[in-house]
């Protein structure tokens, strides 16, 4: 027995490693577009000088990797996070083909949005797994490890995409990404039964269903062949076949002016599709079993999961469009939120009345729970002007850097995260999850402060170069796996998808919301300063700029800090007796 068991947790835990890779790469796609980003514009029709319009690029994925979480994570928590992880993989894997494969902003747009759903999908579902494979107080190292494959994404991606687009074009990247999500998709899948099954969520109280034996779905693999075939005649076309005069007739648009899509091979493509889709809900053994995931999604609150997802998406969206020199969000960022605020009541009302809501009433009952979310969106907030200003002040105060050399200044701060996590999971085993994630925020907001005084030169010297950016990136670090494990630890079992994934929508939008917020901070700050002394130059103004905005991100960190030691306090993060709150 006791063999059998090794046996099991090695297994188990060799699973938990190919759900971390997932998300390792899954965080090298996030920050892979920056460097690309240029090129993917170009394709599209769109001047470098038109950032602006790109924006849709970007904010595509971060509304498919915010808006959607809550509900996937919620799914997690009801099919178990095995199940999960592979429909995020092939969510991934579809949108990067469909990015690698656009030609205008549309299509691009879509193929982004559905690499945002696969790619924040991974992350509740592996946090989920590591909640249902290890009892609390062993949780803390491997959350932590997960943080720090999640962070080392960033450290890996632009270095992974310049790699890249010395062989090939950018397009090259999305199909690497599609290729790799394939893989680990199929080792996922032949993964021994018996570890997915030891993986399975508490909530997930469903009998088995029995799924008919045979020979699988012929007739919707050749439907899905078609479709998959002339979509891609239609998005790359063949100069041979389309210029060719009897083949070329699959060209012509079938209505005046119209699109590809209009197109005799666009509109075999989506008829196959169609049918694909049809086949999925009528066959006994369909390659994709449309029927389960229908009723998972039916348990999982269809309404509320509308409400809540139109509620993420208005933040997105107001904040994510918008030019932080302009105002704190965008033109239309006004209506997002008012859309955004209409249906946030909605959703309140709506958990109030419906039996089995999104929201499972009394699911953040704990101080912990939603302590956790508030600790982590003030993260979220500090983080991200680490991320953006760091690089920012390297090319505003040294003349001669270029932005290689200032992405290297950033690397400084990346390589120091992932070390951080890994030992604040580390250290939560032995301390309260308050205390290890106050001196984290604490060494972070030391660490922007110490950056608030860089001046010209600053950044050459082996003190005041590195010794503040190391600090910060190390203090960063140690606060991720505790504010994970508080959550964790102060949630039911059945609800461990969805707080995940709330940790990690909380963090996001306040990454979102600080970097207006701090940009726009600065810029006052830049102004009063010019209004002061006229004298001041366009670079001198600058590095005022950015010191305000270390400035404020320090003040966000302390805060961060002084709120993690009074809402942490008595999270049951050692494996100490907790019982849930009634509701």
């Amino acid at each position: 027995m006791g063999a059998r068991v090794t046996q099991v947790d090695r297994r188990t835990r060799g699973l938990l490693t190919l759900a971390a890779l997932a998300v390792a790469f899954a965080a090298v796609d996030t920050y892979v577009v920056v460097l690309a980003l240029p090129d993917m514009m170009a394709s599209t029709g769109i001047g470098v000088q038109e950032l602006q319009r790109a924006a849709p690029i970007v904010s595509g994925f971060l509304l498919g990797y915010v808006a959607m979480l809550p509900l996937i994570g919620r799914v997690s928590d009801l099919r178990g996070p095995v199940p999960v992880l592979t429909a995020s993989l092939i969510a991934f894997v579809i949108g990067s083909v469909v990015t690698a494969a656009a030609y205008d902003l549309t299509s691009m747009v879509v193929g982004r949005f559905l690499q945002g759903v696969g790619g924040g999908g991974l992350v509740p579902a592996t946090m989920s797994l590591v909640a249902a494979l290890y009892p609390v107080e062993r949780r803390g190292l491997p959350l932590g490890l997960v943080s720090a494959v999640q962070e080392f994404g960033a450290v890996i991606g632009p270095l992974f995409g310049a790699a890249v687009l010395t062989v090939t074009t950018w397009r090259g990247i999305f199909a690497i990404n599609a290729a790799v999500g394939l893989l680990l998709y199929v080792a996922i899948r032949l993964f021994p039964r018996e570890a997915a099954t030891s993986a399975e969520s508490p909530g997930d109280r469903r009998q088995p269903e029995r799924v008919p034996r045979g020979v699988p779905d012929i007739l919707g693999a050749a439907l899905l062949l078609i479709a998959v075939v002339a979509a891609g005649l239609t998005v790359n076309p063949p100069t041979a076949l389309y210029t060719d005069l009897t083949w070329g007739e699959l060209y012509v648009p079938v209505t005046d002016g119209g699109g590809r899509w209009l197109q005799p091979v666009g509109l075999i493509a989506i008829v196959a599709f169609v049918l694909f889709w049809v086949r999925c809900v009528m066959a006994q053994r369909p390659l994709l079993d449309v029927r389960a995931w229908g009723r998972t999604l039916d348990e999982a609150d269809g309404r509320g999961s509308a409400l809540l997802c139109i509620a993420l998406a208005g933040i997105v969206l107001a904040f994510a469009t918008a030019d932080p020199e302009v105002s704190v969000f965008s033109p239309q960022g006004p209506w997002f939120l008012t859309g955004s605020a209409v249906a946030a009541v909605s959703l309140v009302f709506h958990v109030r009345q419906a039996p089995d809501p999104i929201l499972p009433r009394g699911v953040l009952a704990a101080r912990a729970a939603w302590g956790g979310l508030v600790v982590s969106l003030l993260v979220g907030w500090a983080l991200i002007a680490a991320l953006v200003d760091i690089p920012l002040f390297a090319r505003t105060a040294e003349e001669s850097y270029d932005q290689l050399d200032a992405a290297l200044v950033l690397l400084r701060f990346l390589v120091a995260l992932p070390i951080g996590a890994v030992i604040g999971g580390y250290l939560v085993r032995r301390l309260d999850a308050g205390v290890v994630t106050a001196i984290g925020m604490a060494a972070a907001a030391a660490s922007f402060a110490w950056m608030s005084t860089w001046d010209r030169g600053s950044l050459d010297s082996a003190l005041h170069g590195w010794v503040p950016l190391a600090l910060g990136g190390l203090g960063f670090g140690l606060a991720l796996a505790p504010v994970n494990a508080a959550v964790l630890a102060s949630t039911r079992d059945d609800s461990h998808g969805l707080a995940s994934a709330l940790v990690v929508v909380a963090r996001m939008v306040g990454m979102l919301v600080g970097i207006s917020v701090l940009t726009t901070w600065g810029l006052s700050r830049l102004y009063a300063e010019r209004d002061a002394d006229p004298s001041l130059g366009l670079r001198d103004l600058g590095m005022l700029q950015e010191q305000a905005v270390f400035q404020g991100a320090a003040a966000v960190a302390a805060l961060a800090a002084a709120l993690a030691l009074v809402l942490f306090r008595g999270a049951p993060t050692r494996g100490t007796r907790w019982t849930p709150p009634a509701g």
